[in-house]
């Protein structure tokens, strides 16, 4: 973050100055160009006055007598050199240097001298040269013309002072750079102090520390990261303790059918039983044992989904449909009076989520109902809420029991299990937002029943919610 805070201040910075020097050095040239054209303006007029007009009124002539000794006082030093040529009247060559390119330019028309002068730039022996024309009218006893004056200056010391007025800005702003880079990164420094802080804070913990980060003095910018890290920490922290439950339960429930399984198998070598015996209990300890761990799965699977954020839409009506299906068989050799009722009801919730809370609930009417009694299942709505109600004809809930019946390995009656299915029950139904009740039915002041109900949020109105 530092890096990038750097980098987004001095790279705009950098190019910013860049651009500023670069206008500096032209500026500065233009300066530089703008005095020396004024020497060379200046030279030009020193020689118009050493011209005159000899001859005669029919044909006068241009007389020019310029020592070159006269533009030496013009030449700044001799890192410089200037060079003239004067034309008289009909363009001929009167003074200085014959080879001296002549003018093919025009005056401006608005220049910012008061003379009829132009500046360009040109090439002589080989060497770049600053030219400037002065057209100068000269008059005399004999008569008048207009002669043409051209002063050409080398270049080296218009190139000297712009390089030094380029190191001079670099210089200047390589310093500023310097300066604001380290105004920066002290100011980056001080900012992501607290950062700095929280991360060493964070690296110190023990790994398995999972407690809320405490940072009170942390900026108003951090405080939603540390919330969420919180949030993360939190949700940490359920599923470890989730696994470290299930670790302790699973050891210790299937220490006791392990234990049996081996005292059965170690009777079994005795012979103290029959063998087909002693093979059917040993498959029934299997059955009971494996059906205690496939419930155990269960419960671990349930706390999986609960940490899933993506949760698809199912109709809990097929579902229901499905695992009655399913146990059909079951219902038969029961002999059991039973009815389904349904009505369309999509819910989010993973379709083994609703299969295994539908299928628990089933299997704990069938294994309470007795042989010929009413079984009932009805899936409706109720408002903003999908409701699965199954009615058994058992002997209910006792009060005593009741309080302890939703807790893992709690068993309700002496009919055998593992008391695992409303517990897993209970889990689906918190991880789908809805309520599970169990509730007695009475008939003529006894009970005649269970209904189990469970109540969970329509996915049409959830995922649409009025405002």
């Amino acid at each position: 973050m530092r890096s990038r805070l750097l980098l987004g201040v001095l790279v705009p910075v950098g190019l910013l100055v860049a651009l500023n020097t670069v206008s500096l050095y032209r500026q500065a040239q233009q300066a530089a160009d703008t005095a020396y054209d004024r020497t060379l303006l200046a030279s030009a007029k020193a020689i118009g006055e050493l011209l005159d007009v000899a001859g005669s009124p029919d044909a006068p002539r241009l007389l020019a007598s310029v020592p070159y000794s006269a533009l030496e006082a013009f030449e700044a030093d001799n890192r410089s050199r200037i060079y003239f040529k004067v034309s008289g009247f009909q363009g001929e060559m009167v003074s200085g240097f014959e080879d001296l390119p002549a003018w093919r330019g025009r005056i401006p028309d608005r220049g910012i001298y008061a003379a009829l002068v132009d500046f360009y730039d040109d090439r002589y022996r080989g060497q770049p040269v600053r030219v400037a024309v002065l057209l100068q009218p000269v008059a005399g006893q004999v008569g008048q013309g207009m002669a043409t004056i051209q002063v050409a200056e080398t270049l080296e010391l218009r190139r000297t002072l712009a390089r030094q007025v380029l190191l001079d800005t670099l210089w200047r702003q390589a310093t500023l750079l310097v300066v604001i880079a380290a105004v920066v990164w002290g100011v980056v420094q001080w900012a992501t102090r607290p950062v700095r802080a929280l991360s060493a804070a964070i690296a110190a913990r023990d790994a398995d520390d999972l407690r809320p980060i405490e940072a009170p003095q942390a900026p108003r910018e951090l405080r939603p990261l540390i919330a969420a890290t919180n949030d993360a920490l939190d949700r940490q922290a359920r599923l470890l303790a989730h696994q470290k439950r299930f670790v302790r339960d699973a050891s210790h429930q299937l220490r006791t059918p392990l234990a049996v399984l081996k005292a059965q198998l170690q009777s079994a070598q005795r012979g103290d039983l029959p063998p087909a015996q002693a093979l059917a209990e040993i498959g029934q300890t299997v059955d009971g044992a494996t059906r205690l761990a496939n419930q155990m799965l269960a419960l671990a699977k349930v706390e999986q989904l609960r940490q899933q954020a993506d949760v698809p839409l199912t109709d809990w009506a097929d579902t229901v449909r499905e695992v009655a299906l399913d146990l059909a068989p079951l219902i038969a050799d029961a002999g059991l009076d039973f009815a389904l009722d349904t009505a369309p009801a999509p819910v989010r919730g993973h379709a083994w989520a609703l299969r295994e809370l539908t299928r628990n609930l089933l299997h704990n009417a069938l294994k309470h109902s007795p042989h010929g009694g009413t079984l009932r299942l009805r899936l409706d709505r109720d408002g903003d809420r999908a409701v699965f109600s199954v009615a058994d004809s058992g002997p209910g809930i006792a009060e005593s029991l009741r309080p302890r019946l939703a807790q893992p390995f709690a068993e309700g009656g002496g009919r055998g299990g593992a008391g695992l299915g409303l517990a897993i029950c209970r889990e689906i139904v918190q991880s789908l937002g809805g309520s599970l009740a169990l509730d007695n039915r009475l008939q003529d002041g006894r009970v005649a029943g269970l209904t189990a109900s469970v109540r969970l949020p329509l996915a049409a109105l959830a995922d649409n919610p009025t405002p």
